[in-house]
């Protein structure tokens, strides 16, 4: 098992309404000294104090968060995650992690790629960088600084469940995300189930 800082801690509480969530209160956490020194968030939804809560956790995609992109999944997937965490209560982090860790102008940089039909994972290595170069140290510090360390998570991508119990995180239970497939995104997602995720795509979607 991986050590992890012992820095990481809850600094500020701020009370919200999520529109996405159905108008249920909800506390973003801040934390400073974790692994990255990124500006990482909890989004803690009140769940009853002995149950093993959900968790999402979700890289910053401000194209799909944000702009509404359909390129990408990431949009209706934190739309989904909210959604679930309004039902019964949970944690999500959102991580810091523009492109699978690349950077939003370096992520940029691979979209005139893959509008040349290189697919999301080649374009990433075309331009120099990794695949996926997101690790979760900062994930698991997080989680135990908000006393999580039994967890059920909402993923479809395994590596996040790997990473996350090589450093100490019990995930009890793996729930699966939707598959938010469309014209615009079948190429995207079927990168992505050739790389490991457990997606169940539709026979016809786009290689």
């Amino acid at each position: 098992m991986t050590a992890l800082p012992q820095t990481a801690s809850v600094r500020a509480r701020v009370p919200v309404t999520l529109h996405r969530a159905t108008g249920r209160p909800a506390e973003l956490v801040t934390f400073h000294g974790l692994p990255d020194a990124q500006e990482h968030l909890a989004c803690v939804l009140p769940y009853a104090p002995q149950a093993v809560p959900l968790v999402r956790l979700h890289s910053e995609c401000l194209t799909g968060d944000v702009l509404g992109s359909a390129r990408c999944d990431c949009g209706p997937q934190l739309d989904e995650a909210l959604t679930a965490l309004a039902d019964e209560g949970g944690v999500l982090l959102y991580l810091r992690q523009e492109g699978r860790g690349i950077g939003l102008y370096n992520k940029l940089d691979t979209y005139v790629l893959q509008d040349q039909d290189i697919d999301t994972f080649s374009a990433n290595r075309i331009i120099g960088r990794g695949e996926d170069e997101r690790d979760y140290r900062s994930a698991a510090a997080m989680l135990r600084a908000l006393g999580l360390t039994r967890i059920r998570l909402l993923t479809n991508n395994p590596d996040k469940v790997a990473q996350l119990r090589d450093l100490g995180i019990r995930v009890e239970a793996v729930l699966p995300t939707g598959v938010h497939l469309t014209d615009e995104n079948a190429r995207y997602l079927s990168a992505k189930a050739r790389t490991g995720h457990t997606l169940a795509l539709l026979k016809g979607a786009s290689a």
